[in-house]
């Protein structure tokens, strides 16, 4: 009996230790112009990139999205016929199988899902729509199921947490319209009131809620400002409470900002403008919400899109016009970026998700 019982606690040891060694981190990065999407690795422990692997996707690819159970990565593709795959992710090698793909109304800046897992929701630039497409149990999607005309320029669509209200943005209309969301349904209605304005001509872009749903930050394209804006979490309304910059000192040109991520822990935001190639980071009030400007670091040329991984270590970032990325190591004591790591990918890279799978 004991020597049972020592065999199944040897058995039980080895397989907790084999556990976290079999973990893996995979980045995804979609390159619109050679029409497909870059597998790499992240290796925290030595904290470098491996590239694993290229899948062509026939078509221009630029926004993703991951499922939250970490098995489907889906990605639009801003080419005609205009549409969304979604692609199996294999957990052992971080390699992409296709699914199958579905219609989307029109060539799509920005696609998320809902909290639930069900709705695919959709932000077309060109076409100034939004749009929700329902998505299966095997993570197929499905027909388009709401569309939606918009302000012009829509850019950006995500539902709160609560999965009870959706925020889109309008770069040519400039505002943010709300949206009451009916999850059982697939449904979007208009909140009351339905729209918060934001300045002329400031083309609002990205935006991201604090973990605490007690804020939004919102980055303008045009102008390249930041905002923090109070969340009412019961109403699904927006209010403005403080306004800064990403553009580093001395800027002369014309900005031209494009993506913003806070760390897993909401201490540091960064963000990035095109111009004059870098990366901003800020300091968050933990108690305010409101963010402390620490300045700025270059990058690949062109930065659209970065991502941080879940563990706010690694900040990655893609150059549009370097065809290719950088890996950053974050300072989690002043949320300073350490020396890049460049890594060459496809052609006009622009967007990043990045995968923990056990």
């Amino acid at each position: 009996m004991k020597a049972t019982t020592t065999i199944a606690s040897l058995l039980w040891l080895t397989a907790a230790a084999s556990g976290p060694a079999s973990a893996a981190t995979w980045v995804y990065v979609s390159n619109a112009d050679s029409q497909d999407i870059s597998v790499l690795e992240l290796d925290r422990a030595q904290g470098v990139l491996k590239p694993v692997h290229t899948l062509n996707v026939g078509g221009t690819v630029m926004p993703m999205v991951v499922s939250q159970d970490k098995r489907v990565l889906y990605a639009a593709l801003r080419s005609q016929p205009f549409r969304v795959t979604a692609l199996s992710i294999d957990g052992a090698t971080g390699q992409l199988r296709k699914l199958g793909e579905a219609p989307l109304a029109d060539s799509m800046a920005n696609i998320d899902l809902d909290a639930s897992g069900k709705w695919l929701f959709a932000a077309s630039y060109q076409g100034g729509k939004i749009t929700v497409n329902g998505v299966g149990k095997d993570g197929t999607v499905g027909p388009i199921h709401q569309l939606i005309q918009t302000g012009p320029n829509a850019h950006a669509i995500h539902a709160d947490a609560s999965n009870r209200f959706v925020l889109a943005t309008s770069l040519g209309g400039d505002n943010v319209s709300s949206w009451r969301f009916d999850a059982d349904k697939g449904l979007l209605s208009p909140n009351d009131p339905p729209l918060t304005a934001t300045a002329a001509k400031s083309g609002p872009r990205h935006f991201v809620w604090d973990k605490a749903q007690r804020h939004v930050y919102l980055l303008d394209e045009l102008d390249a400002a930041l905002h923090v804006y109070a969340w009412d979490a019961a109403r699904g309304t927006l209010k403005l409470e403080q306004s800064t910059t990403t553009l580093p000192a001395g800027f002369t040109g014309k900005p031209w900002a494009a993506d913003l991520h806070l760390t897993p822990d909401g201490r540091y935001l960064y963000a990035s403008e095109r111009t004059s190639s870098t990366l901003s980071t800020f300091k968050v009030d933990a108690a305010t919400g409101q963010l402390q400007p620490l300045g700025q670091t270059p990058t690949e040329k062109s930065p659209r899109g970065f991502a941080i991984d879940a563990s706010g270590r690694y900040l990655i970032a893609a150059g549009q016009e370097s065809n290719g990325i950088s890996l950053y190591a974050i300072d989690g004591a002043t949320g300073a970026l350490g020396k890049p790591q460049h890594l060459d990918v496809g052609k006009n890279p622009n967007w990043i998700e990045i995968v923990d799978l056990p």
